[in-house]
């Protein structure tokens, strides 16, 4: 990157209308600011999920019609199959969201669940939710993939 371009936050931070987290020399890590930066991502992003599944049900309240055509019929039932399973997981994220606020409150934040070792910055930024570090995340998708034979 050119020396004096600003960094653009991308993904979940620009949508929280943050910039990236900009660590100084001596800063200790995890520190109260971070610990903020971080509550704050998570925040917004629990906030968006549940709007969006508030608009799933009122869409399909609004839309649940009883179409004689069984065509139109099977069509409305697949977007709807759809929109519940994409809430689902969307659900699920909340859940995930909610149990990291959780470790932040607890000061356990920022930590790989396995090593114990700083998962870093830029990595819990693109992916806030994470409890590995990036080696021991690698390992666990290299001892899934021999599980099921891939």
């Amino acid at each position: 990157m050119p020396q004096g371009t600003p960094k653009k936050a991308h993904g979940i931070l620009a949508q929280a209308g943050l910039e990236p987290y900009e660590q100084g020399p001596s800063e200790e890590y995890m520190n109260e600011a971070q610990r903020a930066h971080f509550r704050k991502i998570l925040e917004v992003w629990r906030a968006q999920l549940r709007e969006e599944v508030d608009r799933t049900v009122h869409h399909m309240k609004d839309e649940a019609a009883n179409f004689p055509d069984p065509v139109d019929r099977a069509a409305q039932e697949e977007e709807f199959s759809l929109e519940l399973r994409t809430r689902d997981r969307e659900r699920k994220l909340i859940k995930k969201i909610e149990k990291t606020l959780q470790k932040i409150e607890a000061d356990d934040f920022g930590f790989c669940d396995q090593c114990g070792i700083e998962i870093g910055i830029r990595r819990l930024e693109a992916r806030p939710t994470a409890d590995l570090c990036v080696d021991c995340k690698t390992l666990a998708e290299i001892k899934e993939k021999q599980m099921t034979g891939a």
